[in-house]
């Protein structure tokens, strides 16, 4: 069985956020670039459920995980 492909997008509605590219682009500009040492997931800009949510799919390498690893990519990113 094939897992679901996510795009960006959807992980933004996933987790209670605007979904629309400049708004994607807005968050990851405001809330990046992370320490190199800071997961994703404890990126002070989540509440909890967003941090569970982030940590699970990492964890269980759910079908959210590849998703998740291009939004800790741009996360870390230097701007």
């Amino acid at each position: 069985m094939e897992q679901p492909v996510h795009q960006f997008s959807d992980l933004f509605e996933q987790l209670g956020l605007d979904s629309d590219k400049a708004s994607i682009e807005a968050f990851i500009d405001k809330n990046g670039p992370l320490p190199d040492t800071m997961p994703i997931a404890e990126a002070p800009c989540w509440n909890d459920s967003q941090a569970a949510f982030l940590r699970e799919a990492i964890i269980e390498d759910a079908d959210w995980a590849e998703v998740v690893g291009h939004l800790d990519a741009a996360m870390h990113q230097p701007r």
